[in-house]
């Protein structure tokens, strides 16, 4: 029989850095395909949330490169304010420290786990200590460190640290080194062409293995960083209560107004009447009982919600647009940004953008882009509640077929923003299913379905408008001649019919007799500036009028003609050749322009 005191001798306190080296999937380290990727993600959200806080434009590197059979070595360096030298160790070497946990606003990491996980992760895999350089401004040298973690204690071991010359003024490298492979390498550029989108103010450039891309920012200035608020009454619970009242030397209506978000006098007098307590009662003297009644009255009172101006940095409609249109070519684009709202006592902002036809692939279901705080989430796509909210929108209705995920040449992109993101789990791969955030989902969604609806509408109406106008550009002239033929009369010219129908700039193209006549009439009633591309193997040495540009590409000459017609007017370009390749015309809007080609 094994007795109590031989148990209790094997029984002893684990630290968090134990827990998580035998329990590394809950961070997102479940296979070393992942682990690339999870360890770039912590690394440059670290940059990125550096560089907003010290208000300075991200410029950021990654680097991956093989330096043995399975062994690669990750390299992430920002030009952020760098970290000060005694932090070093505790912020790469020490699980759950941070800086952003006890605060509520809108931030990448929270918990301090990120980063230093994947110094953990590097030394289970390979022995091999990280490489940290950091520096804090001008003045003041570098310091590299080589650092490993202590699991039994959660505590950082340095193995040297020294004072080194660096060409950046201020900014942070760390080189992580660790079995993995690059079997996921497109997806890694999805990661970052995706962090790319929702931080539009950031430029990154990978090395993958000798291969570089780069990712441009399209904005100049520095979103507003998210300043930290206090805790809304509608979000807190009894435990935490009971210690910020224990923490408190201040009477109850004192501690009411200075620790909680909303509450002015007026509100914690009422909630202080509710509960049956004076308002000159020491907070830290409350009973047990006595916290219960005040938290009661606390959620029954009404309370505006958290000031969401103040704790959160939403994308913005115009700069998502700019973010999607640079890395994905779309025929239309719209995006949306709810009003701030609150779940429990925390603030969020749900943004979306719809997208259809250019690039986007035209079988098979959408794709879905999911964000929370600025950051992708590529895992557990059907575990996620924007993806059961994009399933539970009646696409079929905004002229989109459905299969559960709309089908179709279809971009949709949900971005979470809040003071505390509801994961699923420690890996942030997915939102949990919180009613006002799934409300909130919908909600833009359907916003963005009326405007694809009303797209494709237009688009469709246009369609047959072109047919249309082709249909008659191509007849009209051709009954005309053989009415001509038939009663011996002069060729009639039938513009002004075509003008009266079409009331639009019609520019087309015919061959006669190893002639092209290419002709632009202005049928609308106002003042156009176009310009008129010609690509063919036609030279067009003898153009009249004379092309105002021409480029030979590989036995291709691209032509280009510049004019402004008045309402009514016409212009013809006529030279030698065979009248092939195409011909477009710019500087018209699609609505109010045909071009034809009678050769085709």
């Amino acid at each position: 029989m094994v007795l109590a005191e031989d148990l209790a001798k094997q029984q002893r306190s684990i630290s968090v850095a134990e827990f998580f080296e035998k329990n590394k999937h809950l961070l997102g380290f479940d296979s070393p395909t992942r682990g690339i990727i999870t360890t770039i993600k912590e690394a440059v959200d670290n940059a990125l949330d550096a560089c907003e806080e010290a208000e300075v434009l991200p410029d950021i590197f990654v680097g991956i490169k093989k330096v043995d059979a399975e062994v690669y070595r990750i390299t992430v360096e920002d030009n952020g304010p760098g970290i000060v030298p005694e932090n070093v160790p505790l912020v790469f070497g020490k699980l759950l420290y941070g800086s952003r946990f006890h605060q509520i606003r809108q931030s990448r990491g929270q918990q301090g786990i990120g980063i230093s996980a994947a110094v953990l992760y590097a030394q289970l895999t390979t022995g091999t200590p990280t490489l940290v350089v950091s520096r804090t401004g001008a003045k003041a040298r570098a310091h590299r460190f080589e650092l490993m973690i202590r699991t039994e204690t959660n505590e950082p071991e340095v193995v040297s640290h020294e004072e080194i010359d660096w060409d950046r003024t201020h900014g942070t490298r760390i080189e992580i080194q660790f079995k993995s492979t690059l079997a996921a390498k497109k997806r890694l550029v999805d990661y970052l062409r995706l962090t790319a989108i929702v931080n539009p103010h950031a430029r990154i450039t990978a090395d993958i293995d000798g291969e570089v891309t780069t990712f441009e920012r399209v904005s100049g200035e520095v979103p507003p960083c998210p300043k930290p608020i206090l805790p809304h009454p509608h979000g807190i619970e009894f435990g935490a209560l009971k210690r910020l009242a224990a923490a408190n030397t201040g009477t109850v209506e004192e501690f009411l107004i200075g620790s909680f978000s909303r509450v002015g006098k007026k509100t914690a007098d009422e909630m202080i009447a509710l509960a049956g307590l004076k308002p000159a009662r020491k907070v830290n003297k409350l009973e047990s009982d006595e916290l219960k009644r005040l938290l009661d009255a606390m959620q029954a009172v009404k309370v505006p919600a958290p000031p969401a101006q103040q704790c959160l940095s939403p994308i913005g409609e115009d700069l998502i647009c700019k973010g999607l249109e640079k890395e994905i070519q779309l025929d239309f684009i719209k995006a949306r940004t709810r009003p701030s709202t609150v779940y429990g006592g925390h603030s969020f902002i749900i943004e979306a953008a719809i997208g259809y036809g250019g690039k986007v692939p035209p079988e098979g279901t959408a794709q879905l882009f999911r964000f929370a705080n600025r950051v992708p989430l590529l895992y557990q796509q059907g575990a996620c509640a924007i993806t059961n909210c994009v399933s539970q929108v009646n696409w079929k209705s905004y002229g989109l077929s459905q299969q559960g995920l709309p089908m179709g040449p279809v971009l949709i992109m949900v971005h979470v923003a809040s003071t505390n993101v509801p994961f699923t789990s420690e890996s942030k791969d997915a939102v949990a299913s919180i009613p006002e955030i799934e409300r909130e989902i919908v909600l833009v969604l359907q916003e963005l379905g009326r405007e694809l609806k009303t797209y494709l509408y237009r688009r469709d109406k246009k369609k047959q408008q072109d047919d249309r106008a082709r249909a008659i550009c191509s007849v009209i002239p051709e009954i005309a001649a053989k009415v001509s033929e038939i009663v011996e009369l002069p060729l009639v010219d039938t513009s002004p019919i075509e003008g009266k129908i079409m009331r639009k700039v019609v520019a087309k193209k015919r061959t006669v007799d190893g002639k092209v006549h290419i002709d632009v009439n202005n049928y609308t009633a106002k003042e156009v500036t176009l310009v008129l591309y010609n690509l063919s193997r036609d030279a067009a040495e003898d153009a009249v009028p004379r092309p105002d540009f021409v480029d030979n590409m590989d036995g291709e000459y691209n032509k280009i003609w510049r004019r402004t017609l008045g309402a009514g007017e016409a212009w013809q370009i006529v030279y030698t050749g065979s009248g092939d390749g195409t011909l477009d015309l710019r500087g018209v809007e699609d609505g109010m322009k045909v071009v034809v080609d009678l050769d085709v």
